[in-house]
């Protein structure tokens, strides 16, 4: 396979609030985005666990800010190039490497938003244009800087005969508007895995509860549902965006989730992302007659079984059914983001991210 570069193939990186590891996506986008070879990097423990230390405040932030995104940049190098070796492409071949970063700080409301990664070292590793930082612009013009994904979604999946919604469940849950005609809205609706992987990781040691089984043994317990429920997170209107600073571990002692028994805590848990997601669909989606769903919380039959069972019987399929594999998209995202930046186009959608407007996204390191 070859190509000019700029002309169609680009990587996409991805890694998300869960902090599992790295998506990488190779993108085809010289037409309809294609995906042409992926590969996914678990983060080792250690990693992982500087990682949540960082999102929280702490003593020498600074420099173990800095040490952390040197190393996801040779971690995100080593994913790249295994990926190109395996697919049997050259580097020079790719046109950029779209890098989304780690976030550990998304704090909008104070104007600022951190993703690590040493985009300059990635762009030193890999010999590839890298563009990184995609929020930032976004909310200097007023915005949330998140979800940028949904413009994705409306590029891919948008169908002008029927009105769809896309529910992207990764650490933090997001839906996507796709009316058949007039404004895609999107919006962060509150936890997608966050909360089920860090009382699991409490509880049993394990790092997901697989395929949903320990919450589908547990019993939901209204009364901690009702508590975090309350939550005025819940009661915000789009657009909105939120993250680990919010829901974490503090959150749940918080609410009191040590007092219940550990298998009804994790279905509560299940219940509230289920919930949370179905309820934001009928108060800001209700003329959608299909839901797609992507991201890691596809695998837990659990959540996904409570979800459907909610959704006033709209289709609920993967996006799988429209031609990408939910595992992938957020990384394909970041490589159609890294594509706009290089045309000079706008990535943000204003209606999502309550910008002032559209803005180009994107920091540029050149190869």
């Amino acid at each position: 396979m070859s190509a000019i570069p700029g002309r169609g193939l680009y990587l996409g990186l991805m890694s998300g609030t869960s902090l599992d590891g790295v998506d990488c996506a190779l993108a085809d986008l010289s037409g309809s985005p294609r995906l042409v070879a992926s590969r996914f990097l678990p983060y080792p423990p250690e990693l992982r666990t500087a990682l949540l230390a960082l999102s929280e405040r702490g003593d020498d932030e600074i420099e173990r800010a800095g040490r952390i995104a040197a190393e996801l940049a040779h971690r995100y190098a080593a994913c790249v190039e295994a990926l190109l070796g395996e697919a049997g492409i050259a580097a020079r071949e790719i046109a950029a490497i779209g890098c989304h970063g780690q976030t550990v700080r998304h704090r909008p409301e104070y104007g600022f938003s951190v993703q690590l990664v040493d985009a300059a070292l990635l762009a030193e590793r890999t010999g590839i244009t890298v563009v990184a930082d995609f929020r930032s612009r976004d909310i200097a013009a007023g915005g949330q800087g998140a979800p940028l994904v949904p413009a994705f979604h409306a590029a891919c999946f948008r169908d002008a005969s029927r009105h769809r919604v896309m529910i992207n469940i990764g650490g933090i849950a997001n839906l996507t508007d796709l009316p058949a005609a007039g404004a895609v809205r999107g919006f962060d609706s509150g936890p997608g895995n966050i909360l089920l992987d860090a009382w699991v990781r409490e509880t049993l040691g394990a790092e997901r509860d697989q395929n949903g089984g320990f919450a589908a043994s547990g019993s939901v317990i209204p009364e901690l549902l009702e508590r975090m429920l309350a939550d005025e997170f819940f009661g915000r209107s789009p657009p909105k965006s939120t993250g680990r600073e919010r829901f974490s571990a503090k959150w749940l002692a918080g609410m009191g989730a040590d007092r219940g028994r550990a298998a009804d805590v994790q279905a509560t848990l299940a219940e509230l992302t289920a919930h949370t997601i179905a309820a934001d669909i009928a108060r800001y989606c209700s003329g959608a007659v299909e839901a797609y769903a992507c991201g890691g919380g596809v695998h837990n039959a659990d959540l996904m079984r409570r979800l459907r069972s909610k959704l006033g019987g709209r289709q609920l399929a993967t996006t799988e059914a429209l031609g990408l594999h939910p595992d992938w998209v957020e990384a394909m995202a970041f490589a159609w983001l890294a594509k706009r930046a290089l045309d000079r186009l706008p990535g943000n959608l204003p209606e999502v991210t309550g910008a002032r407007g559209p803005r180009v996204l994107g920091a540029i390191y050149p190869a």
